[in-house]
């Protein structure tokens, strides 16, 4: 990739945020802060070959772009999901060959389209018959992966409103007309939704698909290839674990023919975990009752909901505050609210808090802040987004 590549810094152990707080001297500093430790993101790698080992991770890049995670994930040997031409140009960018990108946006500009031939990514999803006619014209020799609609009855963002065609009915219309077109349907896709928190939605989904492959043999197709989409949790591993479980029993039963290649595109999995986010307090203010009571303090931050803290609109995130106080318990405990810095009254991050009696200048931090916060921040109002800074272990 062109350009400086971003300095690690390295750690032995654990990651001390403590540590790098002190030493970046934060107080002097307007702009918040992005931890990022990319051992994190290597450690889930591991549990993810550990606990789903004949499933391919294609990493989600739309979660977090950073190019330095795609880098590490890259050089890991993962597979990547991408959604538009400039998020395969990122990858295909780190030297990953065109097998390990599928273009899993069902609805892609002409000239996204284009741009994957000429760098032979041949893999991609379809889920209506206006984008079969649109590969048939522009890119008749891809992959066509059919993806259908199988939504968990309990997940963060569900998805199946915009994408995913019926699976009972439409999928099967859709490969009719593929073959009457003379393309080529390998495989089938599906999304149960981001943050899924159902078990049994996965199973469900790739009985559906078990099904597809059976009418797609009728045709003709010697389908070979299911994406079973994402949904995997980024900050709970015995909620994964569970999810694994239920995974690996359903596709030994639905799919045991080792010949059909399972991916999936985990992107919060990887990455929640590995950001804290570290803002500064610049204001303050106190709100008192009709008695003169003191009610609520709210406090201002030098990052918001048009920065980092846009997950909590866009992906219905809750964040967590913690102090860095060393005298908390002798402060008395106030209802506290944090908003953002910006000058619209939509950028709240947090209220009906609890927290010791802060001052301007004081630090809270934020964990799991590494999926669907930079990647949409914006310097809205002129206030900048948070500095990035990395970490490894050695």
């Amino acid at each position: 990739m062109a350009g400086a590549t971003p300095e690690i810094q390295f750690y032995e152990r654990e990651l001390n945020i403590r540590r790098v707080i002190e030493e970046c001297d934060l107080q002097r500093l307007d702009q918040a802060l992005n931890i990022c430790d990319l051992s994190s993101v290597e450690r889930k790698l591991r549990l993810w070959q550990k606990l789903l080992p004949r499933i391919k991770p294609f990493y989600a890049v739309k979660c977090n772009d950073d190019p330095m995670v795609v880098r590490l994930l890259a050089q890991l040997g993962a597979g990547f999901d991408c959604a538009s031409k400039n998020e395969v140009k990122l990858v295909l960018g780190f030297d990953v060959s065109p097998e390990r990108i599928i273009f899993a946006n069902p609805c892609r500009p002409v000239s996204h389209l284009e741009y994957a031939k000429e760098h032979q990514v041949s893999n991609g999803t379809v889920d209506n018959e206006f984008e079969v006619y649109k590969l048939h014209t522009h890119y008749p020799n891809s992959n066509l992966i059919v993806r259908f609609k199988s939504e968990a009855k309990e997940a963060q963002c569900p998805l199946g409103d915009k994408f995913g065609c019926d699976a009972d009915v439409d999928a099967a219309a859709l490969m009719l007309l593929a073959k009457s077109l003379e393309l080529k349907v390998t495989g089938t896709s599906f999304h149960v939704g981001s943050g899924c928190s159902e078990l049994e939605a996965y199973d469900r989904a790739i009985k559906k698909a078990k099904n597809l492959f059976k009418f797609g043999a009728l045709l003709g197709y010697d389908m070979d290839f299911l994406d079973i989409g994402g949904g995997f949790p980024g900050s709970d591993d015995r909620k994964f674990e569970k999810i694994a479980e239920s995974v690996n029993t359903s596709v030994q039963r639905h799919f045991p023919d080792e010949r059909v290649h399972i991916i999936a595109e985990p992107g919060r999995f990887f990455v929640a975990a590995a950001c804290t986010l570290v803002c500064k307090i610049h204001a303050k203010r106190e709100i008192r009752n009709e008695a003169g009571k003191l009610d609520t303090v709210m406090y201002y931050l030098n990052d918001g909901v048009y920065g980092s803290f846009n997950c909590i609109l866009y992906d219905h995130q809750v964040v967590t505050a913690e102090h860095y106080l060393d005298n908390a318990e002798s402060l008395p405990h106030l209802k506290s609210l944090i908003w953002g810095p910006s000058c619209d009254a939509l950028d709240k991050i947090s209220e009906d808090l609890h927290l010791p009696n802060l001052n301007r200048g004081d630090l809270l931090g934020f964990r799991n802040m590494g999926a669907y916060t930079m990647p949409i921040a914006s310097p809205f109002n002129g206030f900048e987004v948070p500095k990035t800074l990395y970490f490894q272990a050695i």
